[in-house]
Protein backbone atom coordinates (compact mmCIF):
# COMPACT_ATOMS: atom_id res chain seq x y z
CA UNK A 1 0.00 0.00 0.00
CA UNK A 2 1.46 3.63 -0.82
CA UNK A 3 2.05 5.40 1.59
CA UNK A 4 0.33 8.93 1.70
CA UNK A 5 3.83 10.74 1.06
CA UNK A 6 3.90 9.18 -2.13
CA UNK A 7 0.46 9.08 -2.59
CA UNK A 8 0.62 13.12 -2.46
CA UNK A 9 3.72 12.97 -4.76
CA UNK A 10 2.12 11.24 -7.02
CA UNK A 11 -1.57 13.45 -6.89
CA UNK A 12 0.84 16.88 -7.28
CA UNK A 13 2.93 14.82 -10.30
CA UNK A 14 -0.87 14.17 -12.09
CA UNK A 15 -2.26 17.53 -11.45
CA UNK A 16 1.39 19.03 -13.29
CA UNK A 17 0.68 16.32 -15.93
CA UNK A 18 -2.59 17.60 -16.87
CA UNK A 19 -2.65 20.45 -19.28
CA UNK A 20 -6.17 21.92 -17.63
CA UNK A 21 -4.69 22.00 -14.49
CA UNK A 22 -2.33 25.07 -13.68
CA UNK A 23 -0.02 22.90 -10.28
CA UNK A 24 0.76 26.45 -9.10
CA UNK A 25 -3.44 27.30 -7.96
CA UNK A 26 -3.39 24.27 -6.38
CA UNK A 27 -2.35 22.76 -2.80
CA UNK A 28 -2.37 19.31 -1.76
CA UNK A 29 -2.36 17.44 1.35
CA UNK A 30 -2.98 13.98 2.37
CA UNK A 31 -4.36 11.71 5.27
CA UNK A 32 -5.13 8.14 5.84
CA UNK A 33 -4.97 8.40 1.52
CA UNK A 34 -8.25 10.87 1.54
CA UNK A 35 -6.75 13.74 -0.57
CA UNK A 36 -7.84 16.97 0.30
CA UNK A 37 -7.46 19.87 -2.27
CA UNK A 38 -7.13 23.56 -2.05
CA UNK A 39 -6.62 26.65 -3.76
CA UNK A 40 -8.12 28.75 -6.29
CA UNK A 41 -8.26 27.62 -9.43
CA UNK A 42 -8.87 30.52 -12.09
CA UNK A 43 -12.19 28.47 -13.77
CA UNK A 44 -14.70 25.75 -12.74
CA UNK A 45 -13.64 23.89 -15.58
CA UNK A 46 -9.79 23.48 -14.09
CA UNK A 47 -11.28 23.17 -10.56
CA UNK A 48 -13.14 19.99 -12.30
CA UNK A 49 -9.68 18.77 -14.01
CA UNK A 50 -8.25 18.98 -10.66
CA UNK A 51 -10.53 16.84 -8.92
CA UNK A 52 -10.74 14.17 -11.70
CA UNK A 53 -6.87 14.05 -11.44
CA UNK A 54 -6.75 13.39 -7.97
CA UNK A 55 -9.23 10.45 -8.12
CA UNK A 56 -7.63 9.13 -11.39
CA UNK A 57 -4.82 8.17 -8.85
CA UNK A 58 -4.70 4.83 -8.24
CA UNK A 59 -4.89 4.35 -3.95
CA UNK A 60 -6.38 7.29 -3.40
CA UNK A 61 -9.86 6.33 -1.71
CA UNK A 62 -11.10 10.28 -1.26
CA UNK A 63 -11.25 13.36 -2.55
CA UNK A 64 -12.37 16.17 -0.36
CA UNK A 65 -12.23 20.05 -1.80
CA UNK A 66 -11.65 22.48 -0.36
CA UNK A 67 -11.25 25.09 -3.67
CA UNK A 68 -12.84 28.33 -4.77
CA UNK A 69 -12.76 29.43 -8.13
CA UNK A 70 -11.27 32.80 -8.62
CA UNK A 71 -11.83 34.34 -11.79
CA UNK A 72 -9.40 36.12 -13.93
CA UNK A 73 -10.39 39.47 -14.59
CA UNK A 74 -10.54 38.85 -17.98
CA UNK A 75 -12.77 36.42 -17.68
CA UNK A 76 -15.39 37.83 -15.36
CA UNK A 77 -18.53 37.74 -16.80
CA UNK A 78 -21.83 39.71 -15.48
CA UNK A 79 -25.25 37.15 -14.43
CA UNK A 80 -27.09 38.36 -17.73
CA UNK A 81 -25.00 37.84 -20.14
CA UNK A 82 -23.92 34.28 -18.90
CA UNK A 83 -27.68 33.61 -18.51
CA UNK A 84 -27.91 34.54 -22.69
CA UNK A 85 -24.62 32.65 -23.35
CA UNK A 86 -25.87 29.13 -21.60
CA UNK A 87 -29.18 29.81 -23.13
CA UNK A 88 -27.55 29.98 -26.30
CA UNK A 89 -24.97 26.93 -26.20
CA UNK A 90 -27.54 24.57 -24.48
CA UNK A 91 -30.03 25.35 -27.49
CA UNK A 92 -26.76 25.11 -30.41
CA UNK A 93 -25.58 21.97 -28.67
CA UNK A 94 -28.05 19.74 -27.00
CA UNK A 95 -31.07 21.07 -28.65
CA UNK A 96 -32.55 22.11 -25.09
CA UNK A 97 -34.95 25.21 -24.89
CA UNK A 98 -35.95 27.81 -22.55
CA UNK A 99 -39.03 25.55 -21.89
CA UNK A 100 -37.17 22.09 -21.31
CA UNK A 101 -34.05 23.54 -19.10
CA UNK A 102 -34.58 26.68 -17.35
CA UNK A 103 -31.12 28.81 -16.15
CA UNK A 104 -30.62 30.88 -13.33
CA UNK A 105 -27.71 32.47 -12.38
CA UNK A 106 -26.19 34.12 -9.09
CA UNK A 107 -22.80 35.58 -8.80
CA UNK A 108 -21.66 33.59 -12.19
CA UNK A 109 -22.98 29.62 -10.14
CA UNK A 110 -25.03 28.68 -12.66
CA UNK A 111 -28.27 26.25 -12.13
CA UNK A 112 -29.85 24.18 -14.51
CA UNK A 113 -33.63 22.95 -14.43
CA UNK A 114 -36.29 21.01 -16.30
CA UNK A 115 -36.70 17.82 -17.17
CA UNK A 116 -35.23 15.55 -20.23
CA UNK A 117 -35.74 12.09 -21.29
CA UNK A 118 -32.41 10.75 -21.69
CA UNK A 119 -29.57 11.29 -18.86
CA UNK A 120 -26.95 12.13 -21.97
CA UNK A 121 -28.74 15.08 -22.76
CA UNK A 122 -28.61 16.39 -18.90
CA UNK A 123 -24.87 15.41 -18.83
CA UNK A 124 -23.99 17.06 -22.26
CA UNK A 125 -25.55 20.49 -20.70
CA UNK A 126 -23.51 19.87 -17.05
CA UNK A 127 -20.49 19.58 -18.76
CA UNK A 128 -20.89 22.26 -21.82
CA UNK A 129 -22.10 24.93 -19.05
CA UNK A 130 -18.91 24.14 -16.62
CA UNK A 131 -16.45 25.01 -19.27
CA UNK A 132 -18.05 28.03 -20.36
CA UNK A 133 -15.87 31.53 -19.14
CA UNK A 134 -17.21 33.31 -16.40
CA UNK A 135 -18.67 30.29 -14.81
CA UNK A 136 -17.77 29.83 -10.90
CA UNK A 137 -19.63 26.84 -10.31
CA UNK A 138 -22.87 24.55 -11.73
CA UNK A 139 -25.86 22.99 -10.49
CA UNK A 140 -27.48 20.23 -12.18
CA UNK A 141 -30.93 19.88 -11.40
CA UNK A 142 -32.31 18.42 -14.26
CA UNK A 143 -34.60 15.62 -14.09
CA UNK A 144 -34.81 12.73 -16.02
CA UNK A 145 -38.14 11.47 -17.10
CA UNK A 146 -39.04 8.69 -19.56
CA UNK A 147 -40.12 4.97 -18.38
CA UNK A 148 -38.65 1.86 -19.24
CA UNK A 149 -38.32 -1.68 -17.93
CA UNK A 150 -36.11 -2.76 -15.76
CA UNK A 151 -34.72 -5.27 -18.20
CA UNK A 152 -34.60 -3.36 -21.13
CA UNK A 153 -32.45 -0.97 -19.70
CA UNK A 154 -30.34 -3.62 -18.20
CA UNK A 155 -30.17 -5.65 -21.56
CA UNK A 156 -29.28 -2.48 -23.71
CA UNK A 157 -26.39 -1.96 -20.87
CA UNK A 158 -24.84 -5.39 -21.08
CA UNK A 159 -24.94 -4.97 -25.08
CA UNK A 160 -22.76 -1.26 -25.05
CA UNK A 161 -20.77 -3.15 -22.65
CA UNK A 162 -19.89 -6.28 -24.76
CA UNK A 163 -19.11 -3.68 -27.34
CA UNK A 164 -17.11 -1.26 -25.41
CA UNK A 165 -15.22 -3.26 -23.59
CA UNK A 166 -16.17 -7.32 -23.81
CA UNK A 167 -13.75 -8.67 -21.49
CA UNK A 168 -14.75 -6.48 -18.40
CA UNK A 169 -18.79 -6.83 -19.60
CA UNK A 170 -17.86 -10.37 -18.00
CA UNK A 171 -16.95 -9.24 -14.69
CA UNK A 172 -19.79 -6.43 -14.20
CA UNK A 173 -23.23 -6.94 -12.29
CA UNK A 174 -25.96 -4.79 -13.47
CA UNK A 175 -29.23 -4.15 -11.15
CA UNK A 176 -31.97 -1.90 -12.73
CA UNK A 177 -34.28 -0.46 -10.04
CA UNK A 178 -36.83 2.36 -10.86
CA UNK A 179 -34.24 3.58 -13.55
CA UNK A 180 -31.73 3.60 -10.82
CA UNK A 181 -28.27 1.36 -12.15
CA UNK A 182 -26.13 -0.11 -9.60
CA UNK A 183 -22.41 -1.23 -11.01
CA UNK A 184 -20.70 -4.09 -9.28
CA UNK A 185 -17.32 -5.71 -9.90
CA UNK A 186 -13.74 -4.98 -11.05
CA UNK A 187 -12.19 -3.15 -13.89
CA UNK A 188 -8.58 -2.88 -15.18
CA UNK A 189 -8.33 1.33 -14.36
CA UNK A 190 -10.00 4.25 -14.26
CA UNK A 191 -10.34 4.51 -17.82
CA UNK A 192 -12.61 1.10 -17.75
CA UNK A 193 -14.74 2.11 -15.15
CA UNK A 194 -15.21 5.53 -16.76
CA UNK A 195 -16.51 3.53 -19.61
CA UNK A 196 -18.59 1.59 -17.74
CA UNK A 197 -20.26 4.50 -16.40
CA UNK A 198 -20.30 5.91 -19.63
CA UNK A 199 -22.72 2.90 -21.12
CA UNK A 200 -24.79 2.99 -18.36
CA UNK A 201 -25.78 6.45 -18.65
CA UNK A 202 -26.13 6.09 -22.06
CA UNK A 203 -29.03 3.81 -21.80
CA UNK A 204 -32.90 5.75 -22.22
CA UNK A 205 -34.94 5.50 -19.07
CA UNK A 206 -31.96 5.67 -16.63
CA UNK A 207 -31.96 8.59 -13.96
CA UNK A 208 -29.14 7.63 -11.40
CA UNK A 209 -26.24 5.32 -11.80
CA UNK A 210 -24.30 4.18 -8.44
CA UNK A 211 -20.59 2.73 -8.90
CA UNK A 212 -19.84 0.29 -7.02
CA UNK A 213 -17.30 -0.83 -9.05
CA UNK A 214 -13.63 -1.24 -8.06
CA UNK A 215 -9.95 -1.41 -9.70
CA UNK A 216 -8.39 -4.42 -9.40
Amino acid sequence: MKSDMELKRQVEDELAWDPAVDITDIGVEVRDRVVTLSGHPTSYAEKLAAENAAQRVAGVKAVVVEMDVRLLHTDVRTDEDIANAVRTILRWTVGLSEETVKVQVEKGWVTLSGEVDWAYRSHVAMRTVAHMRGVTGVSNLIRIGGDAAAQDIGDQISQALQRHAEREAKHIEIKVHEGTVTLTGKVDSAAERSAVRGAAWSAPGVHAVVDNLTIS
